[in-house]
Order: structure tokens, then C-alpha cells, then sequence
């Protein structure tokens, strides 16, 4: 089974020049998983360039970052996988092998962290289970995963973003992919334990999401919704209305740098097709997104992160 989902989400800020790597993902067209990674630069609207790639092609994982190592950690091979890879973000290459982290799942919860730490909340096992685990590694060093705690809800598909001290996610889908959650949790990212809740989405579903140091921006992930919402992430509270995507996407990831947020690829379905187009937003200003380029392949389910994200 392909799902069509999107998690996974990663958290940026104001650093000039901020690098985005937008790691594979699925093509329906061409009904195979990519092991392509491309980045782009925040501050220069336009196409991205190859980076290089994955050890292997897989889709509906989590990225994570401190400001000079990205990883990609779990999702869909040709099986559930717990592997983790890892590139440096200012050179150009292909991924090479980090670890394991404590389970295999897909549809993980990446993009929370901080520049020594790499957090994964959630997801789904081989078996169709959906699991509350996070677990975490070190940035700096190869290893595998430690278990950092529990989230308040079991579920996949949700988005992860965050400050340097506090971890975000958001919705979700709970078991089997149905029904669909509102659930905002967060962890204080330089102790473990267990998620605490923050407030709620405006409605169910599943969300995308990336940060400044300060506001986190959630795109919800449907062929009929486009909305975009917001919360303040020293404080907790309901999320509130920001703006509109482009047009309605499934599938599509998120990732932000130097004030912006980009959205990258995804699925629409009318006709249901696999697309390239990465949109772009403003953190800070309340607003809709607007086109920034395209990648080099059309893919949904990417892992993205950024080498500038808020929790550095």
C-alpha cells in the first residue's frame, strides 16, 4: 500500500543563506520510491538543484538537522524501515548510513530538534499499528536511537517543529490511518519524557508544519482544504488561521529558513498526479503561499529539514 499521507515536517529560522534538502519520496507516474535529494537556497526563489542521494529510495520519513549534518530517518522501502542517513548540508553528496532508531515506521514525525539533538515522534509500524513512541539520537555522533518518551496520542502523519527548547507536533491520523486527530503535543527537547499537550487544530487532519524560533506554520494536507494555520510556541493555545496554499495538496512537506517556509511537491487529484512544485511563504506575516520553483523530480512524502531550522 502507497499512502498518501504527509508527515513530516521540519522547524527553520533567520539564518542568511539557510540551505532546505527535500530527500526522496514516491512518483506516481512512474510508481517507484526516489533516493533523490535536492536542496535549495531559502533566500533565492527558484528550481532546486540535486544534492545527491539516498542509500536507498524510500518515502514518508522525517528529517531532522543541526546546522551542519541532515538526517532522514525511517519510512517505506520495500519494507517499514528504522534506518536513519545522513549527508552534511554545506557540501554536496550522497547519504550514508547513521543507525537505527528504535522502531521501524513510516509516516514518522520528523522536524524537531536541536543543534545536538535529532527527535522522531510517532508513526506506523509494517503491521498497520500506529505507535506513540519518540525517540532521539546525537547529531554530532553515528548511532542508534534512544527512547526519549511517549506522545499523548498514538498516530501518524503528524508534523514537527519547534523552537531550541520546545518540540511541536501537530494532528495526525490515529489507527488505520482513520480517524484523524487535532491533537498539538510538545516535549522540551534537551530532557526526555513524555509529550504534554498544547492546544488544538481549527479542525482534524494532517498537517505539514515548519518554524522561526518563535511561530510555527502548519499547511493542512488535503485535496479539498488548503488552509494554513499558526501557533505561538513558547506559549501553548489553539492554532489560528494564517493564510492559504496555492492549491489544495496532499503529501506535500515542509521545511523553513531565513524567515520562509517552503512546501515541496505533494499530490493533487484532479487528475491525481504526483508534482514538483515548491511554494513559499512568510513566517513572520500573516498571508498566502506563492510559487518558489520547482524540484527536479515530481514526488510526494519527501523527507525535508533544513540546516537553519528554530530549534538552532
Amino acid at each position: 500500500m502507497v499512502p498518501i499521507l504527509g508527515t513530516i515536517a521540519s522547524s527553520f529560522d533567520n539564518t542568511p543563506a539557510a540551505r532546505g534538502l527535500i530527500a526522496g519520496g514516491y512518483n506516481l507516474g512512474e510508481n517507484a520510491q526516489s533516493n533523490v535529494i535536492d536542496y535549495i537556497t531559502f533566500t533565492t526563489a527558484g528550481n532546486a538543484i540535486d544534492f545527491g542521494d539516498l542509500t536507498s529510495g524510500r518515502h514518508a520519513h522525517g528529517g531532522n538537522a543541526s546546522s551542519t549534518r541532515a538526517l532522514f530517518g525511517t519510512g517505506q522501502t520495500s519494507s517499514v524501515v528504522s534506518s536513519v542517513d545522513y549527508v552534511t548540508v554545506a557540501t554536496t553528496g550522497n547519504g550514508t548510513n547513521f543507525g537505527n532508531l528504535t522502531q521501524g515506521r513510516r509516516e514518522v514525525g520528523g522536524g524537531v530538534g536541536s543543534e545536538t539533538r535529532a527527535i522522531w515522534g510517532n508513526g506506523q509500524g509494517g503491521s498497520y499499528d500506529v505507535y506513540n513512541t519518540i525517540d532521539y539520537v546525537t547529531i554530532a555522533t553515528t548511532g542508534n536511537g534512544t527512547d526519549f518518551g511517549d506522545s499523548t496520542v498514538a498516530r501518524m502523519s503528524m508534523q514537527g517543529f519547534g523552537s531550541s527548547t520546545r518540540g511541536i507536533w501537530a494532528a495526525g491520523a490515529v489507527a488505520g490511518g482513520n480517524p484523524t486527530s487535532n491533537v498539538i503535543d510538545y516535549i522540551t527537547i534537551a530532557t526526555t519524557g513524555n509529550a504534554t499537550d498544547f492546544g488544538d487544530q481549527t479542525t482534524t487532519g494532517v498537517f505539514c508544519g515548519a518554524s522561526s524560533s518563535t511561530r510555527g506554520v502548519m499547511n493542512k494536507l488535503d485535496y479539498y482544504d488548503n488552509r494554513i494555520e499558526y501557533v505561538t510556541i513558547a506559549s501553548t493555545g489553539n492554532a489560528t488561521d494564517f493564510g492559504d496554499a496555492v492549491v489544495p495538496t496532499n503529501g506535500q512537506y515542509a521545511a523553513s529558513g531565513s524567515g520562509k517556509m517552503i512546501l515541496a511537491g505533494g499530490i493533487t487529484i484532479d487528475p491525481t498526479t504526483t508534482v514538483n512544485t515548491i511554494q513559499v511563504l512568510t513566517i513572520a506575516t500573516l498571508g498566502n503561499a506563492t510559487d518558489f520553483g520547482d524540484l527536479t523530480t515530481s514526488r510526494y512524502a519527501t523527507g525535508v529539514t533544513s540546516n537553519a531550522h528554530g530549534g538552532l
